[in-house]
């Protein structure tokens, strides 16, 4: 299974509240929406991916219980970006300060912020292009790293603001940089 772009701009524009009511509505089904307004179904993900995920997120809280720096997010958290964007990352981290900058309002829907940190775990279904391009379009909204990883290829592409993408292939590890200072992912349990 594929994830599906569906255009409903010349019928109609859904709003952002709207949106939020359609997630609502259809808890069963993940959504996402570009910067076009293009409604996005994603798939969910198979056994093995879903455990990746879960196991790379445990990594990330619990560095960010020690540290006390920021706030963790599963892939179920939808972020509202300054393009426009409804985008839901596999694992991301926004810094402390920033998320507590958020009204109440604004952190109980789809949280109107870019995260400072972004993941995405290819799973066997997703397209090598299209995983790129959203991980281009985080950068182009904000956000400071991210890590896209393709345990099929066993490559890892690092994405920067400003910065050319740079490649890994088969890292042992992952460095968290200034944006995730101490964290360091062992990539053994991915490569498995």
């Amino acid at each position: 299974m594929i994830a599906v772009t569906i255009n409903f701009n010349s019928i109609v524009k859904l709003t952002d509240d709207q949106f939020y009511q359609l997630c609502r509505e259809n808890p069963d089904v993940k959504f996402e929406r570009n910067a076009k307004g293009e409604i996005i179904i994603m798939p969910p993900t198979g056994g093995e991916t879903g455990n990746y995920n879960f196991e790379i997120a445990t990594d990330l809280g619990i560095w960010n219980r020690q540290t006390k720096l920021g706030i963790c997010f599963d892939s179920s958290t939808c972020f509202k970006l300054p393009s426009g964007a409804n985008r839901s990352p596999d694992v991301s981290w926004i810094k402390k300060e920033r998320w507590d900058a958020l009204t109440p309002q604004q952190k109980q829907k789809f949280p109107p912020i870019a995260p400072d940190f972004v993941l995405e775990l290819m799973s066997p279904t997703d397209s090598l292009k299209d995983t790129q391009d959203k991980m281009q379009e985080y950068m182009n909204n904000q956000v400071k790293l991210g890590w896209l990883i393709n345990r099929k290829t066993r490559r890892v592409e690092i994405y920067r603001p400003g910065q050319e993408v740079e490649i890994l292939e088969s890292p042992a590890e992952l460095l968290g940089e200034d944006v995730l200072p101490g964290f360091v992912l062992n990539l053994q349990l991915v490569w498995q």
